[in-house]
């Protein structure tokens, strides 16, 4: 795994966060880097968007594994190209509802109880407020990569537009932030010790609803179906094996029982949603 020294004078510290909390993030040089907070969420993040790399979905950052070096600590953790122009900014839908309506994205969405409607609700927000038209094809996108790496931090400020401050224009942003994917918070809610049905009992969905599949299947009813990987479902982990990620502990820097736990994933995912594969199979 490539080691990264993070010099404090050329640097823009900042902490990410997720509806965990906190995430040490730095960008250098280019690149953004995360250090791993809560599991093995550089891992996720680079599994995520190798296999996204086999799909139609286009537009997506993507991950790769390194170790840190800031102020004499190493951290394990990955990082990523900046997507963001340089007169762009990253606005979460959470703060682009608050600046258009006066509240939060999130307090809206609980005032409406179907989620169809939800959703319906979040993509006429972003058109009104952005001029994007094809939000909603975004989102169906989005919870279908969700629902398959099983990504439960998409909340409301962890989806977002790009705004250019000097041309006065939204565009879409590319799909972000998967780290929370595959159970790696071996932390808190998923210790490497629970069982993989123990892990899929207890996970939740976000933002429309708990349930992966429910929001996922109102998104493609209103907006059409889009992920498909161009490899046959039994080939998942053929796909995976072919990336560092898969080597032992002191090449990747990823312990077995990690590894362990994407497979079971991979698997699992693959198996449950077959019509994500080409040919079915």
């Amino acid at each position: 795994m490539q080691r990264i020294e993070i010099y404090e004078e050329t640097v823009q510290t900042g902490i990410g966060h997720s509806s965990k909390g906190n995430q040490l993030k730095w960008l250098q040089d280019g690149w953004w880097y995360k250090a791993d907070a809560f599991g093995f969420e550089s891992l996720a993040e680079t599994v995520v968007s190798r296999l996204l790399r086999h799909s139609t979905i286009q537009d997506f950052v993507e991950y790769e594994p390194v170790m840190i070096r800031y102020k004499e600590k190493e951290y394990r953790g990955c990082r990523s190209r900046n997507f963001r122009g340089e007169t762009e900014e990253l606005i979460p839908l959470e703060r682009l509802s608050r600046i258009y309506t006066g509240f939060g994205l999130a307090r809206e969405l609980s005032r409406i109880a179907d989620v169809k409607q939800r959703i319906l609700y979040t993509e006429e927000l972003v058109r009104n407020v952005t001029g994007i038209t094809e939000f909603g094809v975004y989102l169906a996108k989005m919870l279908e990569i969700d629902a398959f790496f099983l990504n439960e931090d998409r909340h409301t400020n962890n989806i977002a537009v790009l705004y250019d401050v000097r041309e006065k224009e939204y565009r879409l942003c590319p799909f972000y932030d998967m780290g929370l994917s595959l159970f790696s918070d071996t932390r808190e809610s998923y210790p490497l010790g629970m069982s993989f049905p123990e892990c899929r009992e207890r996970i939740a969905a976000k933002p429309f609803s708990r349930d992966f599949d429910d929001q996922m299947d109102a998104a493609n009813g209103l907006y059409g179906s889009y992920l498909e990987f161009d490899f046959p479902a039994t080939e998942v982990m053929d796909i995976f094996s072919l990336y560092p990620v898969n080597g032992n502990e002191r090449e990747t820097g990823y312990s077995a029982d990690e590894r362990k736990r994407v497979e079971e994933a991979l698997r699992y995912q693959a198996g449950k949603y077959r019509y994500f594969f080409c040919g079915r199979t």
